[in-house]
């Protein structure tokens, strides 16, 4: 797999994360924060560890050019 689209790949597998998280946890109003986190964690647990994972492993890039585009919008591709 060319690097552009393994980056391309993370971008979308980190949105995956967030849209799991949301769904799971979100898509009921809580009682509480600690409700809230209860929920964020047991919707964090069900998420397949190697869609984690290669996530975290595009992290440093994804940073670079956070920084590089001085904290501003960055296209991730």
């Amino acid at each position: 797999m060319e690097a552009e689209d393994q980056e391309l790949l993370a971008h979308r597998l980190t949105n995956v994360i967030w849209s799991i998280l949301k769904a799971e946890a979100c898509s009921n109003p809580h009682q509480s924060i600690e409700a809230l986190k209860k929920s964020l964690v047991k919707a964090w647990n069900a998420i397949p560890q190697d869609i984690i994972d290669k996530a975290v492993d595009d992290f440093p890039k994804r940073l670079k050019k956070c920084i590089e585009a001085g904290g501003g919008h960055f296209d991730n591709k």
